[in-house]
C-alpha cells in the first residue's frame, strides 16, 4: 500500500481548455509526479472547510509553495514587496500544520511550507530577500527557477538524503527565514548565508526546504519523506 500524502494547493484564477478566469484549486503537477515516483499516493488538500481534521486519515503532509504569509502572523507590517497574500490559505495551513505536528505526522515543507513552519513555531521572515543579500538569484524572473548551490549540514536528515557536498537546486523565493524558531535546526544554507533548509531537533520526521525539490531531477528528498511515512504506518 502506498502511504497517503496530503499536499496543500493554491486557489487562484486560472485559464484551462475552454475555461477562462475561473477560480481554481490547483497545484503544479510536479509535486504529484514526485510523490508517486517516491512511492506515495498524493491527495490534494484545498484550503477550504476544515482540512486539519483530515490529519488522522493521512500518512504524511506536504505544505507546497505559494504566495507570501500575512506578516501580521509574525508581528510585522507588510513591506512594499509582499504579494499574493491569501489569508484564507494562511488560516487553513497553519491549522493543518498544527494538527499534523500534534499528531506526529511526517511533514515536508516546500518553499512557503518552510516559512509556515518557522512562523508557526515563533520565527520571523525576511520580507524581501534581495534587500538582505543584494542579488536576485533566489528568484531571477517571474516563472523562472534560479539554480543556486546549497550546502547540507553533516549529520542531518537532509545530508543523509543529499550528501554533504554543495548541491545546485532550483530556487524560486523572495522571502526566507530571518529569526529561526525555537526547536528548529538549520540543515542547509546558500553561499550568501540564506537559511535554505531546517528540521526539528527531535520527534517525528519534520523537514522543510526553501527551494523547490519538486522541480529537481532527482527524487531523494521525496524518497526520504515517503520512507518516513511508510515507517510510521508500519
Amino acid at each position: 500500500m502506498r502511504p497517503v500524502i496530503g499536499i496543500t494547493c493554491y486557489v487562484e484564477p486560472a485559464k484551462f481548455t475552454v475555461w477562462a478566469d475561473m477560480t481554481v484549486a490547483l497545484l503544479p503537477y510536479m509535486y504529484v509526479e514526485q510523490v508517486v515516483r517516491a512511492g506515495g499516493q498524493p491527495v490534494v488538500l484545498p484550503p477550504a472547510g476544515d482540512p486539519a481534521r483530515l490529519v488522522e486519515r493521512l500518512d504524511g503532509l506536504i505544505l507546497a509553495g505559494g504566495g507570501d504569509i500575512d506578516p501580521a502572523r509574525y508581528g510585522e507590517e507588510p513591506g512594499e514587496k509582499v504579494g499574493y497574500v491569501r489569508k484564507f490559505r494562511d488560516e487553513a495551513e497553519f491549522a493543518l500544520l498544527g494538527a499534523a505536528l500534534d499528531a506526529g505526522l511526517p511533514y515536508l515543507g516546500i518553499c512557503r511550507g518552510l516559512q509556515v513552519l518557522n512562523v508557526a513555531l515563533g520565527g520571523t521572515l525576511h520580507q524581501h530577500l534581495p534587500d538582505v543579500v543584494g542579488h536576485e538569484g533566489h528568484s531571477p524572473a517571474p516563472g523562472r527557477f534560479g539554480p543556486l548551490p546549497v550546502v547540507p549540514v553533516p549529520g542531518t536528515r537532509l545530508a543523509k538524503a543529499l550528501g554533504t557536498e554543495p548541491v545546485t537546486v532550483p530556487h524560486y523565493h523572495h522571502q526566507a527565514i530571518d529569526r529561526l524558531a525555537a526547536g528548529l535546526t538549520v540543515t542547509a544554507t546558500a553561499e550568501d548565508g540564506t537559511i535554505e533548509a531546517v528540521e526539528t531537533d527531535s520527534g517525528p520526521f519534520t523537514m522543510a526546504v526553501q527551494w523547490h525539490p519538486e522541480a529537481a531531477e532527482d527524487c531523494a528528498i521525496f524518497e526520504t519523506f515517503v520512507a518516513a511515512c511508510r515507517q510510521r504506518t508500519g
